[in-house]
């Protein structure tokens, strides 16, 4: 169970600094990671996702308590993850976004995803309780 808790920590230590950097810094975080600067509006929904960046980023620091009793939330994150890993995989395939620049966020939801599926905690249901 440590290392499940090591994992959710370093994932809300991510999301807490993308929500800081989406809320602060929004348009020079993109165009340090070398995407195209959108118009300066842009910020405003930028910083809309950052608020469920950190949000999330405190939420796995609070499961990590306690991993076993949070099994829905870690499942949301794998999913979330699998979103960020479709969407790359979707924009990369179709040439919007280059290799450059998915390819390290594409691996850390690979990762993401295998290690917290990997390790998450099995649910306990009455059957198993029962025969236990």
């Amino acid at each position: 169970m440590r290392r499940l808790r090591v994992l959710l920590w370093v994932i809300g230590s991510v999301q807490i600094v993308l929500g800081l950097l989406y809320l602060f810094a929004p348009l020079s975080f993109l165009a340090l990671l070398g995407y195209s600067t959108p118009e300066a509006d842009i910020a405003y929904p930028l910083g809309m996702l950052a608020a469920r960046f950190l949000a999330y980023g405190a939420g796995m620091f609070f499961i990590a308590r306690a991993p076993e009793k949070h099994t829905f939330w870690i499942n949301n994150m794998i999913f979330i993850q699998a979103v960020d890993l479709a969407v790359g995989v979707f924009y990369t395939a179709t040439g919007v976004v280059g290799l450059a620049l998915s390819a390290f966020p594409m691996f850390n939801a690979t990762m993401f995803i295998i290690l917290l599926w990997l390790w998450r905690p099995k649910e306990v249901t009455a059957v198993s309780l029962k025969n236990s």
